[in-house]
């Protein structure tokens, strides 16, 4: 979006049709409380380190190296401002599932005003459809936002939030704010995707009207096709605190990109055996 410090976020003139509308389109806001996590869906787990660091964004500023604010990716190797869904699919890729050429990247994390390096990202698939048999594949090339680079007050922290992640794994709730974590614990920020899609773009103007979040696991009428949900989960060397922000301003600004680079035969094979099948599957099968 822009720089890192704490000064108001900067709209860059050229995002205009990119980013007018975000306030309409990122979920609720709520208080500033923790937010419990809900019951494990059936899922699939991947697990990506950090690739590497640009001042890019293919979806919203395509072939403008430079032009957004800092993003780390993660994933594919080879993101950059002008990738696109075929040259993805030819990089390679820091996750542990050789198939997972997919794209996230998410703003660049500072302390006191110097950037923090992530240790890795873990990315969960889930199939939140009342019955696991219903949930769709994602589609070859979808292209995915999902958070408010441009709020200055909390998002829910269900969908962009702050935890502290313990060296087994284990997570505390999640927090719209940045909390200081313990000892020995790392402070993390997780980003959800949305899990209905209009079933035809795949992608939009705004790089969100093509999807929306489900309501009791039933999606809307216009977005109609349930897709596995993504959550991106950042995972930092830091125990975090006030001195967190991000670079696209404050660290209430969370938020993430996707585009689907997999190895569609692979991702098919996965949301048929673990989602559709209501197992869990974790980091196996």
């Amino acid at each position: 979006m822009s720089r890192h410090a704490s000064r108001p976020v900067r709209v860059l003139a050229g995002a205009a049709l990119a980013v007018a509308a975000l306030a309409a389109a990122v979920v609720p806001l709520v208080s500033a409380q923790a937010a419990a996590k809900p019951a494990q869906p059936p899922n699939f787990i991947v697990t990506c380190t950090f690739s590497h660091r640009l001042p890019d964004d293919p979806i919203v500023f395509p072939n403008q190296p430079g032009r957004s604010h800092s993003h780390d990716f993660f994933g594919n190797t080879t993101t950059k401002a002008s990738s696109t869904v075929a040259s993805l699919l030819k990089g390679g890729t820091t996750c542990d599932r050789p198939a997972d050429t997919a794209a996230y990247w998410m703003p660049t994390a500072y302390l006191n005003g110097v950037a923090l390096s992530p240790v890795k990202a873990t990315i969960y698939y889930r199939d939140m459809a009342a019955n696991p048999k219903a949930v769709h594949t994602v589609p070859a090339g979808l292209k995915m936002l999902a958070g408010n680079p441009l709020t200055t007050l909390p998002q829910d922290a269900l969908f962009v939030g702050w935890t502290c992640t313990a060296a087994n794994g284990s997570k505390d709730v999640y927090y719209p704010n940045v909390p200081l974590c313990p000892v020995g614990q790392q402070v993390s920020l997780r980003v959800r995707f949305p899990e209905c899609w209009d079933g035809t773009h795949l992608d939009s103007a705004d790089h969100r009207s093509h999807l929306a979040f489900a309501t009791n696991r039933t999606c809307p009428a216009d977005h109609p096709v349930m897709i596995p949900r993504i959550a991106v989960t950042a995972i930092y060397n830091s125990r975090g605190g006030s001195g967190i922000t991000l670079a696209s301003g404050s660290a209430l600004t969370g938020h993430g990109d996707f585009v689907n680079s997999w190895t569609q035969s692979e991702l098919d094979r996965l949301v048929r055996v673990c989602l559709q099948a209501g197992r869990m599957c974790g980091r196996g099968t």
